[in-house]
């Protein structure tokens, strides 16, 4: 009988750690989901901002007006890239020495597979000059194919959809090495997302691109919403590809931009199964989706002047087409950023010369083209019934069951195949396991944060969803993980948990101290004793007024919060005690410091849009036409000859360029002298004789 308590009372006590250990892991999900998104709205904001700058500020001469489109957006007109392309890559010689891997045209399914070797063991590079007879062929088969691309399949033949992948090669070689390489007996199709975050996108790109090229039937494309200029400026590929390629990046860009406009947007198999990027709305139309003419579709408005790629925010209930003749209206897009409209237009496709529009047809595709192309590759799905506005990626829409099984029956469809959104375990069924959600990019956030995933359809389109962890260090932890809860592999379950857990607090707390005066301004609004104490209650009230995350805060204050009095906390020191974490600068106060962390990505995101020739440098050229619009926007004025003194004030090296670190040092500096204006018009009146110490 004492043995059979014992059991007992052991068997109790570990199902309660086991609930608390799952409690600790969602708590650390949500904390890392809720910054990412976060982070999204910022974007969207800074997309908006300068979308709103653009839709109010009159180029003076043509000068302008190409200095301006080049910095916001990639014009290309397809004929012109086509011959460019050509003609670069056959400019570029191999030097003898190269010991990378070499390609040869057609493409044959050895060039592919030494592709994944020479990148796999991290080998020398491909050679620019690869790089773009690669793009070049892989533009030239997109533009035959059709916006949906349809797939049969049929016994004996298994098709694989992978999801987001992000830069992360290791999972893009694991995926290989577990499922095997595409051959005609294994078809894939990787759903978007390639690119951003991960440090090996430009890898991924050209092996996906070899093995479409070799097996065209077989290996299918869909477009992702990181397949973007804009979306690139700021998560990372932009900067990946001029590291890489110093000296023939901008050309590398520019034709990666126009090959992104040529991604197929969904793929169906067996017309039973779909297969998009991000998910559909209550006026999603395949039938319309397949009868876009992409090359047709414009990056510029009827008066030559460049409408951004990036989210569009339509409301849902707004069809109509644009008159010819007219912008898209600025009223259809009512934002949150302060400002009274924004136009915008989702990643748009290769423009077309006049000549190949017909008299009287619009020149751009309509308001409700544009949704519907918004929607497939931002939208998300959601537990009610419904469809409505997606508030958090500030794009798309959130789907409900009801939409779901709308679409499904309006086309007699079976199942929805998604990516998009990161899982824990790789991937989730809803709506009834009818919307099936991918995500390939394992250890996402951290090393041990979730598992990669995809699925291979099988005959009758049966479905086998393979998971893994492609980190080395968390690979034999999987596999121990598999084990009935021996006491090791627990234990070390436990040990990951902690130290993803940590990870997850590290970045929280950085986010709180990047907020630390608007949380002191909230904390002293619940002192009503001005006695410098709050209740833990208003703490937790306090920080999600602030940071808008919808964090479970008072399950997060036992790892937040190390001291407290009874139910109140004296705030000045709690802060106090979040500043040390982060190592402050010397005659930095701590207020900018805090500013320059909650600043740091947008500033250098505003960096990389004004370098419009992605050369690293700021030039007087682009600095004068990136001042014309803030100023215009800030109501304030200036010669040329105050914007060559803030050129040269902001050059502290005198190298007549701007690069990165001088344009940060440049906000610090202005944001140390003033309090309250504008950073940029502090740095205009000083550089027109003020006292700034710009």
């Amino acid at each position: 009988m004492p043995a059979f308590k014992a059991a007992v009372l052991i068997q109790r006590w570990y199902r309660r750690y086991v609930a608390q250990l799952e409690m600790r892991r969602r708590c650390t999900w949500s904390i890392f989901q809720s910054i990412e998104y976060a982070r999204q709205q910022d974007q969207g904001q800074l997309h908006e901002f300068f979308n709103y700058l653009v839709g109010h500020f009159t180029p003076s001469s043509h000068h302008e007006s190409n200095i301006l489109s080049c910095m916001l957006t990639e014009q290309i007109h397809p004929q012109d890239l086509e011959l460019e392309t050509c003609g670069d890559y056959k400019a570029i010689e191999v030097p003898a020495n190269y010991t990378g891997p070499r390609l040869s045209f057609p493409l044959l399914p050895g060039h592919a597979t030494a592709l994944v070797e020479a990148f796999r063991l991290k080998q020398q590079q491909l050679h620019a000059h690869y790089v773009l007879h690669l793009l070049h062929e892989t533009r030239r088969h997109l533009a035959q194919l059709p916006n949906i691309t349809r797939v049969s399949s049929c016994y004996g033949k298994e098709l694989t959809v992978c999801g987001d992948l992000h830069g992360q090669l290791d999972d893009l070689i694991f995926i290989f090495y577990k499922n095997g390489l595409p051959s005609p007996e294994r078809a894939y199709v990787f759903n978007g997302d390639f690119v951003d975050r991960g440090k090996d996108s430009v890898e991924i790109l050209m092996v996906l691109f070899a093995f479409m090229l070799v097996y065209p039937r077989e290996f299918h494309l869909n477009r992702g919403n990181h397949e973007d200029h804009m979306v690139n400026l700021r998560y990372g590929f932009t900067k990946e590809v001029m590291h890489k390629y110093k000296i023939h990046g901008k050309t590398i860009l520019k034709t990666l931009q126009d090959v992104f406009c040529w991604l197929p947007l969904a793929t169906l198999v067996d017309e039973k199964v779909l297969i998009l990027h991000g998910g559909v709305s209550d006026r999603t139309d395949l039938e319309l989706l397949a009868k876009l003419d992409r090359h047709k579709l414009r990056q510029q408005d009827p008066q030559g002047w460049p409408v951004l790629q990036g989210p569009l925010q339509c409301p849902l209930g707004s069809p109509g087409a644009v008159p010819a003749g007219t912008t898209l209206e600025v009223e259809r897009c009512q934002q949150r950023a302060g400002f009274p409209g924004v136009q915008g237009q989702e990643e748009s496709l290769p423009s077309a010369s006049e000549g190949d529009l017909d008299a009287g047809e619009p020149l751009g595709p309509t308001q409700e083209e544009w949704q519907q192309v918004v929607d497939i590759l931002w939208s998300d799905p959601m537990p009610q019934e419904g469809c409505k506005a997606n508030s958090v990626r500030r794009a798309g829409c959130y789907f409900g069951p009801d939409v779901t099984e709308q679409l499904l029956q309006k086309y007699n469809l079976q199942l929805l195949i998604r990516s998009h959104e990161c899982k824990p375990e790789g991937y989730e069924f809803c709506h009834n396991r009818k919307v099936l959600t991918i995500f390939s990019a394992s250890n996402y956030y951290e090393v041990g944060s979730n598992r990669g995933a995809y699925v291979k359809l099988g005959p009758a389109l049966t479905l086998h969803i393979v998971q893994y962890q492609a980190n080395k260090a968390t690979h034999t932890l999987t596999m121990r993980q598999r084990q009935d809860f021996t006491m090791t592999g627990f234990q070390e379950k436990v040990t990951l948990i902690s130290r993803v857990e940590q990870s997850a607090l590290r970045a929280l707390r950085e986010k709180m101290f990047a907020h630390s005066l608007d949380l002191l301004r909230e904390f002293k609004k619940h002192d009503k004793g001005k006695a410098g104490m709050i209740s833990l209650n208003d703490w937790a009230v306090a920080l999600e007024a602030v940071l808008h995350l919808g964090l479970p805060w008072r399950v997060l204050r036992p790892q937040l919060v190390s001291s407290s009095v009874g139910s109140t906390l004296e705030y000045s020191a709690w802060l106090q005690d979040l500043a040390k974490d982060w190592p402050s600068r010397e005659n930095i106060q701590s207020s900018l410091l805090e500013t320059l962390y909650r600043n740091r990505s947008n500033l250098e995101t505003i960096f990389r849009i004004i370098d419009s020739d992605h050369s690293g440098f700021i030039s007087l050229d682009e600095l004068r036409q990136a001042w014309k619009l803030f100023s215009l926007h800030m109501g304030i004025t200036g010669t040329d000859d105050c914007i060559c003194n803030l050129a040269q004030s902001i050059d502290f090296n005198k190298d007549g360029r701007i690069d990165i670190n001088e344009f940060l040092e440049a906000f610090r500096l202005v944001q140390q002298s003033c309090s309250g204006d504008t950073a940029f018009g502090h740095m205009q009146d000083s550089s027109c004789g003020g006292s700034s110490e710009s």
